[in-house]
């Protein structure tokens, strides 16, 4: 079946240079023609993901009008104003991609609204609102490698799409032959149409103003004297990041010059994820010449943000996610409680590998703190829930320990933007008390104890790395361990039964152990990968970190 799709890939006329070659070159090698051909990449509640090439196993322009015919299936039957937007990221081919699925919307007569330029994850989530569409796409496969590219689709609520409509539109994909199945009109004729316009400055302009709205002390940064270096890491970061903070008075920003311009390739960092040290390493380096007090480094799509602050002249720790999450609760608790902005029965939202120290900052400040499924959308759900009700204003936070962060509900995504805006005030306003973010921070565990959160992760690349992964979680299910490394499992909560959890079913296993701490089992929704989170508490971080490595330690042989 595989080498019928080849063949027939291989004779036909296809209108991307790059394909044919990549085409040639495998003839007669089986498991690479298999690699490509013998599945298509899945459309999920997190759209596609994959490498890019030929096949309907890899990211090209093919698999991107297919999918876009699918979503274009489904918005013909939802009413409403009959317009999607589309933004892209830095990526190989996302401009390529996306205007690959502006033609297919506009010869479906499906309006599309496409930025002039890259923009990140919280502007496609915001143009989706603020034009009242039926649905959004964003072309980036966020902080994977770069031979990857991913498509994310959302819904009319700038909110990655429901598991519902993500099924109607993958079985309207499966209907749509891959290579002759979408309708395509020209770009230029779609522009000509009137189908396809471009995203207006007060869009722009209205989602600046949306997050400097956010701030909670108006005003601090124009007279801290902050020194900033920022990457966005060759990613869409460097616009709307430098606007917003020159905007509310920060000025005195160092790029880094090797990651300052968009670049799909990211030829500084194999895996531009600001969660990983290599990928801040020339921020910090340039930090430490400079001086500066903070440096940021946002993702390829600016959805999250990574931090490293200065302790002592020449010395940078980097904050963890879990760190920055609680600080940035924390900071805006006290802050809007402080300035009398806070709502009544404030509500604060994280993902349930997230720290169990953001709950108790929260019974701290008597804010409601809800923990939902991994995955950004939860939160965006919870928003939803809230603005259903008539009580939006309600939510003030929202956070995974995967550096991604959300202050208001303008935009239904986590949003870097925002993120960097609210780092740098927080650390303006430490500054003008005498103290700092590490300062406090310190202060934060000494009230609540010493957590410790680290994440492990498991690879198992190729198709056999699914059934694999597969195999170990159904191993963990039939068999529960009874302890790790000597501390006794206390309770497992297995997310696969909505019924125990009141949440919807998810492949994730938590183990609470004697003790107090946690261990979470989760295969990841993107990546081949199986990651492990623990959160351990000691007197100290030296006890905490003891404990996690003897966790660790317990769990390799079971995943390796």
């Amino acid at each position: 079946m595989y080498m019928d799709d080849y063949k027939r890939w291989l004779a036909a006329d296809l209108d991307d240079p790059d394909l044919k070659p990549e085409l040639q070159a495998i003839e007669g090698k089986e498991d690479e023609i298999k690699d490509r051909f013998a599945v298509a990449l899945k459309f999920g509640t997190a759209g596609l993901r994959g490498v890019l090439g030929a096949g309907t196993n890899r990211m090209n322009v093919y698999v991107v009008r297919q999918a876009t015919q699918g979503l274009a299936n489904w918005v013909k039957t939802q009413g409403g104003s009959q317009t999607v937007a589309i933004s892209y990221d830095s990526r190989i081919k996302s401009d390529v991609f996306a205007k690959a699925a502006a033609e297919v919307l506009a010869a479906n007569g499906v309006k599309v609204r496409i930025y002039d330029a890259l923009m990140p994850v919280p502007a496609l989530s915001f143009a989706t609102r603020y034009y009242g569409c039926n649905a959004g796409i964003m072309v980036t496969a966020s902080h994977n490698p770069a031979k990857y590219n991913g498509y994310k689709a959302y819904g009319p609520d700038g909110c990655q799409m429901t598991d519902e409509a993500a099924d109607i539109v993958y079985a309207e994909i499966q209907k749509t032959d891959v290579l002759t199945g979408a309708k395509v009109l020209p770009f230029d004729e779609g522009v000509k149409a009137g189908l396809i316009e471009f995203v207006g400055d007060d869009c722009k302009q209205a989602l600046y103003e949306a997050i400097e709205a956010r701030s909670v002390r108006p005003g601090i940064c124009a007279t801290a004297g902050l020194k900033l270096v920022y990457s966005p890491l060759n990613g869409s970061g460097l616009v709307p990041v430098t606007h917003v903070l020159n905007d509310i008075g920060i000025t005195d920003i160092t790029i880094v010059p090797e990651q300052q311009y968009p670049d799909g390739n990211f030829p500084t960092c194999p895996y531009p994820n600001p969660e990983i040290f290599e990928a801040l390493r020339l921020g910090l380096e340039l930090a430490k010449k400079s001086g500066a007090d903070l440096m940021l480094a946002t993702d390829p799509d600016a959805d999250r943000v990574g931090i490293a602050v200065k302790c002592k002249p020449g010395s940078y720790e980097l904050v963890s996610g879990n760190e920055m999450g609680v600080l940035l609760l924390d900071y805006i608790c006290a802050g809007r409680i402080e300035k009398g902005t806070m709502p009544k029965n404030p509500v604060a939202v994280k993902s349930i590998v997230s720290t169990p120290l953001a709950d108790a900052v929260a019974k701290h400040y008597g804010v409601e703190l809800r923990s939902v499924l991994t995955g950004f959308k939860w939160i965006g759900d919870q928003i939803a829930n809230l603005e259903a009700a008539g009580e939006v204003d309600r939510f003030i936070f929202g956070f995974e320990e995967s550096y991604g962060y959300l202050a208001g509900p303008y935009v239904r995504d986590k949003d870097a933007i925002i993120g960097s805006m609210l780092i740098c005030e927080m650390a303006a306003y430490y500054r003008s008390v005498g103290s700092s973010i590490k300062e406090r921070l310190e202060e934060i565990y000494a009230q609540y104890g010493r957590y410790l959160n680290k994440v492990d992760s498991f690879e198992f690349p190729g198709l056999s790395g699914m059934y694999k992964m597969n195999s170990i979680m159904e191993s963990l299910r039939a068999n529960p361990p009874k302890e790790f490394a000597g501390y006794a499992v206390e309770k497992v909560t297995d997310y696969k039964k909505p019924e125990e959890t009141g949440l919807p079913a998810a492949n994730v296993l938590i183990y609470s152990l004697a003790g107090g701490a946690t261990v979470v089992v989760r295969p990841s929704g993107t990546e081949p990968k199986i990651k492990t989170y623990f959160t351990t508490l000691g007197k100290d971080l030296a006890e905490a970190q003891a404990q996690k490595d003897a966790l660790a330690a317990a769990l390799k042989p079971i995943l390796a």
